[in-house]
């Protein structure tokens, strides 16, 4: 028994006096991302994304902008077109900006507010050929495909089209908007309306 206690005390004492060995600590290995060679680039643009809304009987246009896109997939090419076609984009409603605070306020809340995951507008550019195209949109949990027409002068890309929001399902969303509105939408026929059609006008500069 004694032995025993005493081959004990000694495995202790010889494991207590041991070295510990030194481990050294793992370098985190940071790997860059391949810089792109492409000579026009969505991301590094300048976009101007407006839009164009009617109030009103007699349609008085009511003009705002997105200030914000995100490049999710495509947006570069050796060529503008090749930038352009195939790009994946999302635009955030939160960037919405008509240079009146109260009219932001309500399209935000009592448009988009009122339709089904549309925090972010979303949707593919397509080129179909010399002068036109299609952008699919996805809003309201809808997804429609929208035709227009371009133009490509040296570096700068011109889009203009016209949709019908109803198209998105979205006439419970505009007749929210409108009652909030309704004196403001209010005509001198004494009919407030609000249009479904929304003219986009979008420019990217590279």
């Amino acid at each position: 028994m004694k032995k025993n206690l005493l081959v004990s005390l000694l495995l202790v004492a010889f494991l207590s006096c041991k070295t510990e060995k030194k481990v050294n600590p793992i370098k985190e290995i940071k790997v860059e991302a391949p810089k792109s060679t492409a000579e026009f680039s969505i991301e590094k643009a300048s976009k101007q994304i407006n839009f164009t809304a009617y109030k009103t009987s007699d349609k008085i246009p009511v003009g705002g902008q997105f200030k914000k896109v995100n490049v999710l997939s495509g947006g570069e090419g050796n060529t503008v077109k090749e930038a352009i076609h195939n790009t994946e984009f999302s635009i955030p409603v939160s960037s919405l900006f008509t240079q009146n605070s109260s009219r932001d306020y309500k399209i935000k809340k009592f448009f988009f507010g009122i339709m089904d995951n549309t925090k972010l507008l979303s949707g593919k550019l397509l080129l179909t050929d010399t002068t036109n195209g299609v952008v699919e949109i996805k809003m309201n949990g809808v997804s429609q495909k929208v035709p227009f027409k371009y133009s490509i002068v040296d570096r700068v890309f011109n889009m203009k089209a016209s949709m019908d929001v109803n198209n998105w399902n979205a006439s419970k969303a505009l007749a929210s908007l409108n009652n909030v509105c309704l004196d403001l939408h209010r005509g001198a026929d004494g009919i407030s309306i609000t249009w479904s059609e929304v003219t986009l006008n979008i420019t990217t500069i590279f």
